[in-house]
């Protein structure tokens, strides 16, 4: 009788610890998925294309700029860096320590969702701004390229042809500067020729890493009168093939293309600082500039932003 009651203890002492066990991972499990749920949070629902209307708007009333040490600089850069390899949380535990924030959006008219990384001092009347810019960044698949906009406003609509661009294609980073390009002292804000920004830190991480990149600016229609667009690989050559590419399907839309590898073209991007630091890691780099009109024609602008996504989707 005594052995048949221990043998009975056992069992029941068995199916209490599974039973416990199991208690454990339905617990460690749904804590897990909020986790998750927590972390991917509500996305609002916007236009992006105007979102980023609204941040240059801004860019253009304050035209303010503080230049960021380089503590500042690397934090950011950090953070997005954590956001590419897919570290959530960390990427914006990083970024806190800078004021910085990150928003999950999803897109009105592509129905992409993105991540937004942006200034959180930045109130909605446009004050605490320090005009270090944003980026933003595709959630529907691996990141594998980006498009820069360094002077938006200074190089008008250029910001909302990143903007058609990144919705254009899967796995793109667009990367805004926050500033007109004449705000601060001594060209501080021009992010194209300096490496002490907070965009050109983001845009290195980015090389770093191994992503493309397409640098969109924009010329007044008569300071190179006969052509639409002129195409670079910057300083080097890694871009090359790419940029011919372009050149070919733009031609084939219509569009009068200077070609800086063959022809005498001006704004051809060898000074670039990001194009330098991508031949530096040997990626492909391509520097664009586009006319007014361009940039400007809803229907033009479509048509580039089409062209721009086909160089992308072959990085991909």
């Amino acid at each position: 009788m005594y052995g048949q009651l221990m043998r009975v203890r056992v069992v029941i002492a068995a199916a209490v610890a599974l039973a416990a066990a199991l208690a454990v991972m339905i617990l460690t499990t749904g804590e897990s998925r909020d986790t998750d749920s927590a972390l991917n949070g509500s996305a609002a629902t916007v236009d992006l294309r105007e979102r980023v209307r609204e941040f240059a708007a801004g860019v253009a009333e304050r035209r303010v700029h503080h230049e960021p040490t380089r503590a500042e600089r690397g934090a950011v850069a950090d953070g997005v860096g954590l956001l590419l390899a897919g570290e959530r949380e960390r990427a914006e535990r990083r970024l806190r320590e800078v004021g910085y924030a990150v928003t999950a959006l999803k897109d009105r008219e592509s129905g992409r969702s993105y991540l937004e990384v942006a200034d959180a001092r930045e109130q909605a009347d446009g004050s605490g701004t320090r005009g270090w810019g944003r980026v933003y960044l595709d959630r529907n698949g691996a990141p594998g390229w980006s498009v820069q906009v360094p002077h938006p406003v200074a190089d008008l609509d250029t910001e909302l042809l990143g903007a058609e661009v990144l919705r254009g294609a899967p796995g793109g980073v667009l990367i805004l500067a926050g500033a007109h390009r004449d705000a601060g002292e001594t060209d501080a804000a021009d992010v194209a020729h300096r490496t002490d920004t907070v965009f050109h830190q983001i845009v290195r991480e980015t090389v770093r890493r191994g992503l493309p990149g397409l640098q969109l600016h924009g010329f007044a229609d008569d300071s190179v009168p006969g052509f639409d667009a002129l195409v670079s690989s910057g300083s080097g050559g890694h871009g090359e093939a790419a940029a011919k590419s372009l050149v070919a399907d733009l031609a084939r839309q219509g569009f009068a293309v200077c070609r800086a590898w063959s022809q005498r073209c001006r704004l051809e991007g060898r000074t670039n600082e990001q194009g330098i630091v991508a031949e530096r890691y040997e990626v492909p780099f391509v520097h664009v500039e586009f006319n007014r009109d361009s940039r400007r024609n809803p229907a033009l602008r479509s048509r580039t932003a089409s062209a721009l996504g086909g160089i992308a989707q072959q990085w991909r």
